[in-house]
Order: structure tokens, then sequence, then C-alpha cells
């Protein structure tokens, strides 16, 4: 039996989805992660925005394309979020955001009933919602990743406490919780000599904890003396302060990239977002960040068209993230999430505002962009995989680059001349 998992969303969707296909090759099947034929589909679904959603029942339909006989099991956010969307569409088994392993079971009640010459339609039924429960209040260590890429997510942490008022997530993944640091050390300690860097992943890795207080800098100790590369996802304003640049400082294997959300330039809109920091206040843990870290990259969330937002309120967002100096910008125009404290209190803006600024922003990303990569002038960059003539991956502050030569998948290069190219820079053996 052939089981196809398809992954929307986040790397922490990713990260359980990886886990669950070692699960699935560890009892007998064959597995993908391309939507090809394949009897099962496992779609791990995404809820951050309403197209994210509108994908994730698509994805149904795409399988389906390949094979009208299969089964369909829905996980994740968006059936966390609103689980009957997925029902009257011939979907088997729906779970949420908890309990992911439990498909597993029901995959494998699905290939005895296959052995047994019954139709799959047969388990179809009004109780296909069966697997969605409450999020849990401690940290669910029952899924590991096999990882064979030369980069490898290692999950620390799920949940989230912030309750930015544009933000279902919260609602969906529940409360925030740490994974324990002998789990993680575990894990990593596992990971092949194929795997040269470690990404940290989490729904607020930010608020990783260690016996209630914040640990995240005491967890990257632990994990240095692995030798191998070691890289954050998106982090928090509230996290950056001198003890801990201090302890990433000290780290031998630390790669200087810093995804900080900030979502807004603008006070006014900060406050009404929830974000409990003011522009000034960012702006000052970035200039923290460059005392330590010259060349970091510092790359950033911006959602434009939050309800409130007034074209002054955008010009100082523009302003700001000139001003900053990010060396890339993520850009989403304000998606109405039914359930949220903004959805509530704001009336949404048209659509064509919010295309029309994040169009003129994007413009801005791109130039800043470009001038970061043109500040590098030497690198290493960890080689993942080929496309053409080109051999493509990361250096340590996450420029994206090209690079043509006789090398291998996992190798680290010494590189020089930074030129822009495409999505990132070309660049020449050092």
């Amino acid at each position: 039996m052939k089981i196809a998992i398809l992954t929307l969303g986040c790397k922490v969707n990713k990260y359980e989805s990886d886990a669950l296909i070692f699960e699935l090759n560890q009892r007998g099947f064959e597995t993908s992660e391309k939507l090809e034929k394949a009897d099962v589909y496992v779609i791990n679904t995404c809820a951050v925005t309403n197209e994210a959603e509108k994908k994730s029942r698509q994805m149904i339909e795409r399988a389906r394309r390949f094979n009208q006989n299969a089964a369909v099991f829905v996980l994740g956010c968006a059936s966390q979020n609103r689980p009957l969307q997925f029902e009257g569409r011939g979907v088997n088994y729906i779970s949420g955001t908890s309990g992911k392993k439990k498909v597993l079971q029901e995959i494998e009640n699905l290939a005895r009933t296959a052995g047994s010459g019954k139709e799959n339609a047969a388990l179809i039924s009004a109780e296909a919602t069966k697997g969605v429960f409450d999020p849990p209040k401690e940290y669910e260590d029952d899924l590991f990743s096999a990882q064979t890429l030369s980069r490898a997510f290692v999950k620390i942490q799920d949940g989230c406490n912030r309750f930015c008022t544009y933000c279902i997530i919260p609602y969906l993944r529940g409360r925030s919780r740490s994974r324990s640091v002998q789990s993680i050390v575990d894990e990593v300690a596992k990971l092949p000599e194929t795997v040269k860097e470690v990404v940290l992943v989490g729904i607020d890795v930010s608020d990783f904890q260690i016996d209630g207080k914040k640990g995240l800098g005491q967890l990257l100790v632990q994990l240095d003396k692995f030798g191998k590369r070691l890289r954050l996802s998106s982090l928090e304003d509230s996290l950056i302060d001198e003890n801990f640049l201090q302890t990433l400082a000290g780290l031998k294997n630390f790669c200087p990239h810093f995804h900080l959300s900030l979502q807004s330039g603008c006070d006014s809109v900060l406050k009404k977002m929830n974000r409990h920091y003011t522009a000034a206040q960012f702006a000052e843990s970035v200039k923290l960040i460059r005392k330590y870290f010259p060349l970091a990259g510092i790359t950033t969330d911006v959602i434009v068209g939050f309800p409130t937002e007034t074209e002054e309120d955008f010009e100082k967002t523009v302003d700001f993230v000139k001003e900053v100096k990010f060396s890339q910008l993520h850009i989403f125009p304000y998606s109405k999430r039914d359930g949220t404290a903004a959805a509530k209190l704001y009336a949404d803006l048209p659509g064509k505002i919010k295309s029309d600024r994040l169009a003129r922003l994007e413009n801005v990303g791109k130039t800043l962009k470009e001038d970061f990569v043109r500040k590098n002038q030497t690198g290493n960059v960890l080689l993942e995989e080929k496309k053409g003539k080109f051999w493509v991956g990361y250096s340590e502050n996450y420029i994206k680059c090209f690079l043509e030569g006789d090398f291998h998948v996992g190798d680290i290069v010494p590189v020089k001349n930074f030129q822009p190219f495409q999505s990132g820079a070309v660049v020449q053996p050092k």
C-alpha cells in the first residue's frame, strides 16, 4: 500500500509529517511526499489564513484526480479549526493538531480492511471527525522524524500564549508547552553524519522553557557539542537581550540568522495587534544583535492592511523597514480569521488596498535583500540540491546561494563574491 503525505503550512507541520513518514516506513508501508498516484493520502493542513484553509480543501480534490478510490486522512490546523469543512468530501478520518500518531492506527486498520477485500468507502462515516480533540496541556513527545537530508528540522515546542489579535493559531495549537531537553538532545544525537545543520522549530520557539524559565540559550549550549550548524526559526523581540546574545556568541556552530517577527512598524497598529513592543524597542533589539553579529541575516514578517492601518500607518512601516535594513521581508496581506479579536473588533479593509500595499512593500523588500547580499564578501554555504548547472544552499546568515562546481549534497563550501541573483546570490568558491 502506497501512502502520500502532503504538507501545507509551517516547518512544524513539516516536522510532524516527516515523523509520520518515518513511522509508516517502519511499519512496512511505501511512502511519498509528492502529489502522485497513491492508495492513501494524508493531508496535513494549515489554517494561518483563509487562503491556506482553501488550499487544504483543494488538496483533497487534487489528490483524487490521481486515484478516485483512494482513502483520505486529514489532520492539522485547518481540521482543528473547522473539521466539518472536510466532511462530505469522501474523507475517511479527520483529526486535528494533537493525537496525530493515532492516524497511524487508522491507516493500519484500513490496510487490514483492504486486505479482506472490503471497499475503502465502507470506512467513511458521519464519525469521520472522531479524531479531533482539544490540544493537550503537556508537550506530546510521541513523534520523531528520521532525517536523511543535509538540513534537519527538530521540533522543540508547541502552542502559543501570545494571542495576537489577528492570529487563530493559539486556539488551534493550545497553550505553549516545551519538549524536554533530554528528548531533544537524544534526537539530535541520533542524526546521521549526513545532517550538517539543525533548525530548531516550534510555534513559539522564543517561549521554550526549562523548569518554567526561558531556556533556549541553555538548550543551544547543549546542542552545540554535536558539531552541527544550529539555526533558529521565528523569534520574538522579547527574547533578545545581552545575556541571550552573549550565549549565542559563545557557540561554535550558531548560524547568525534571526527571524524576528515585526508585523508592523507603526506603534498604534502594533498595540491593536496585541504585540508587546514598540517600533523603537524592536529597533534597539536589532541594534543589539548587530553589536554581536555585524553581518547577521535579520529577516521578518510584515502584515499589510490590518483593519485599522491607515495610509500614514503603512508609510511608517515602509520607513521603519528601510531604517532597520532587514535582509529579507516576508509580507502577507491581513486575513480575517473568525474567532480572533481583530475579526470581532474591526471592519476589514478592501482587498485592493491590501494588494497595493503588498506590492509596494515587496519592491522595498527586493532592494533591501539585494543590498544585504552585496554587503557579504565571504561565507560558508551548505549545499542542499543541484538545479541545472547550479548547486543551491544557504550561507550561515541565510542567503540562498547558487554555486557552480564539482560538489556533493551536504558539502559546506567556503565562498566569496556575493552578487544578487534570482532569489539570492550567485557566489564563487573561495
